[in-house]
């Protein structure tokens, strides 16, 4: 019943629903994807300096939806990718290559089409794959066996692409949080973010090497919303990435290159 509760919850109220979705999409700011490359290098140590030749790298490779295009903040540098390779260098003590691969407005059947064949050839070798969807996909109220069939074919495109010795499933976004949605349109779709969010975390339970890591953002904390309230802002990713770093930390170990 759980899993078919927002349909449950969404048919009586379809006509109230339509409306408000129409009028959020009308008077919401829509944000640009950042500026500047979407791949660079944390260095390690932060001041900046070369690594050499023989100095061992991590690689990081993100593939996402529109946080991880970068909307909400001004450039790449300050999206989930490139701060969250920032943190992963402090942990490692090396220097972090990352690449992000993100579409604003993807949900999981764009992402196979459109991203997929844009991710990097794994040379070197890739060490960590972040994979980051579930808001497009809950706003067009994807069924929960179309997520967790698209989501594993996108983990195998991405094992077959990448090559990736660990993956990181970020968890769903907590639509029920977020400042723009009016009620009753946050609480339903809310309840269906969660709904797609318990199915990652199964689906990551049964993968080898695939780690699930929830979205605890408290979107009602100030700063942490960009002006649209509905993308994280600069501070906001910031502490999104910090407690992904933690939870991989816990889950992982200690990262190291991939031989």
């Amino acid at each position: 019943m759980r899993r078919y509760l927002p349909e449950l919850l969404a048919v009586p109220l379809y006509p109230l629903l339509y409306l408000q979705g129409k009028h959020v999409r009308r008077i919401t700011p829509r944000l640009p994807e950042a500026g500047g490359p979407a791949h660079g290098t944390a260095s390690w140590p932060p001041q900046g300096a070369e690594p050499s030749p023989a100095t061992p790298v991590l690689r990081l490779v993100a593939i996402g939806e529109s946080p991880v295009a970068g909307v909400g903040v001004t450039f790449h540098t300050q999206a989930i990718t490139a701060q969250l390779a920032a943190m992963l260098a402090q942990q490692v003590e090396m220097p972090v290559n990352w690449q992000a691969v993100g579409l604003n407005g993807a949900d999981l059947a764009q992402a196979l089409q459109v991203l997929v064949p844009r991710l990097p050839l794994p040379v070197p070798p890739v060490d960590v794959a972040l994979i980051a969807f579930g808001v497009n996909d809950t706003t067009s109220f994807h069924s929960a066996a179309r997520y967790r069939a698209e989501l594993a074919q996108l983990i195998t495109a991405v094992r077959d692409k990448l090559a990736p010795a660990h993956i990181i499933l970020s968890g769903v976004p907590p639509m029920h949080a977020f400042p723009s949605l009016p009620q009753p349109l946050r609480f339903v779709l809310g309840q269906k973010a969660r709904a797609l969010d318990r199915v990652t975390g199964n689906l990551a339970r049964e993968l080898a090497d695939v780690h699930y890591i929830p979205m605890q953002l408290d979107t009602g904390e100030a700063g942490l919303m960009a002006v649209d309230g509905y993308h994280p802002s600069e501070k906001g990713v910031q502490r999104w990435a910090q407690h992904m770093e933690a939870a991989m930390r816990l889950s992982i170990g200690q990262l190291g290159p991939k031989k």
